[in-house]
């Protein structure tokens, strides 16, 4: 319903009254900005946590900053995020498909910002990058191609920029293949390459020998194309060394939290926490079991918790055996499988919670590198599981 004003009594739905912002752990909720539902689990984002990290990332390297806000931001909210990093000072921005980069455009209005997708040119898709005034990363030679031959009808030249493959075998030109494109002049006529990047394979291992390799192979091609941008560091690239940085980095992870080598990093502020309400405390006698294909037997008497939260909510059923949860100041460990929507948790040691109480599953006491090493995965894969059905708010 419209914010302000009083209760309807004639309308199908009520008008309510503003609600005055409240505070946890220090930081102000701002109600409007995310409405109430009925969920028992919820993620809070913390704008200014992420607006810091971005600045450690920044100053560190020495170099401008843009913002990775592919996958809804990692799962964060890519409108709200770019919204606060463009009030941090960045003004380019990475997504990875057309559609993302869409709607990155319609939120920033009429903010001249720069959105490179990293998907290059899909065929058929010239046009809506151009629509949408969106930068395509060409990542092969038939992209190239189609992108000049579309640009050879526009009345100006169009921006690209180029990805090239340093190492990791994925997406991006060889670099025998960039050397060969530098010396077709007629072919890059209509295009005007504002960047070269590259993407390091090991970045999360700082003495791994390809990043070393990578990085010389990425300057030697720079030569090539003297008057664009060079772009080489992700969140880890960003810790190896200024000589990493060249002219512009593109955290991801590390503004939304996670450490650069997969692990809680003191540098990096937590900016996402997930939680959920105690919907239930029961009493387990030993020898019974708890959850689906009796995932864990009772040895002793056992007060277990049933969070309202599983995983349809993005919380990963390999959380079982190792996963834990903060509730009440007191890390307790999960017990038996992760249903989808409920998890159940040991409390024996807590003996104050009660159904209302909310467990912390990631966030400010466990650090989401350290949840996701319990879970067997990365802090990538929790924050872009969280589930649409959360409630979300920034904070």
């Amino acid at each position: 319903p419209p914010q302000g004003g009083r209760e309807s009594t004639s309308a199908t739905f009520a008008v309510l009254a503003p609600t005055p912002t409240w505070a946890y752990k220090g930081l102000m909720y701002d109600p409007s900005a995310s409405p109430s539902t009925s969920a028992t689990a919820r993620v809070t984002v913390d704008l200014d946590a992420m607006a810091a990290n971005w600045r450690t990332i920044r100053d560190l390297t020495g170099a401008e900053a843009a913002a990775v806000v592919k996958a809804d931001a990692y799962g964060l909210g890519a409108a709200r995020a770019a919204d606060r990093l463009w009030a941090e000072g960045a003004r380019r921005f990475f997504v990875a498909r057309i559609s993302e980069g869409q709607a990155l455009r319609r939120s920033l209005g009429d903010r001249p910002a720069v959105i490179y997708v990293l998907d290059g040119c899909p065929p058929g898709q010239a046009g809506a990058l151009l629509d949408a005034d969106l930068t395509p990363v060409l990542n092969s030679l038939a992209q190239v191609s189609a992108y000049a031959a579309f640009a050879a009808g526009a009345d100006r030249p169009l921006k690209a920029a180029l990805h090239v493959d340093t190492g990791m075998n994925r997406l991006g030109l060889r670099v025998e293949e960039t050397r060969a494109l530098a010396q077709e002049t007629a072919r890059l006529a209509k295009l005007e390459v504002e960047m070269v990047m590259s993407h390091l394979a090991c970045a999360d291992e700082p003495g791994h020998p390809l990043n070393r390799r990578q990085r010389d192979a990425f300057a030697d091609v720079c030569g090539l194309f003297p008057n664009a941008l060079k772009s080489f560091a992700n969140s880890g690239g960003c810790f190896l060394g200024r000589d990493y940085a060249f002219d512009l980095v593109r955290p991801g992870i590390g503004v939304y939290g996670g450490g650069p080598e997969g692990r809680p990093d003191a540098r990096i502020a937590p900016v996402a926490t997930l939680d959920a309400e105690v919907v239930q405390v029961r009493v387990v006698p030993p020898g019974e079991t708890v959850g689906y294909s009796c995932g864990w037997t009772a040895t002793e008497t056992t007060r277990v918790a049933i969070l309202g939260v599983g995983y349809a909510d993005g919380v990963l059923r390999s959380n079982s055996p190792h996963g834990r949860v903060w509730l009440n100041g007191t890390e307790c460990r999960i017990l038996g499988r992760v249903s989808m929507d409920l998890t159940a948790v040991d409390v024996s040691a807590c003996d104050t919670v009660a159904p209302g109480d909310r467990a912390e599953l990631f966030g400010r006491e466990i650090a989401i590198d350290t949840a996701a090493e319990r879970a067997g995965t990365i802090a990538y894969e929790l924050l872009t599981r969280l589930a649409p059905r959360l409630e979300r708010r920034w904070v």
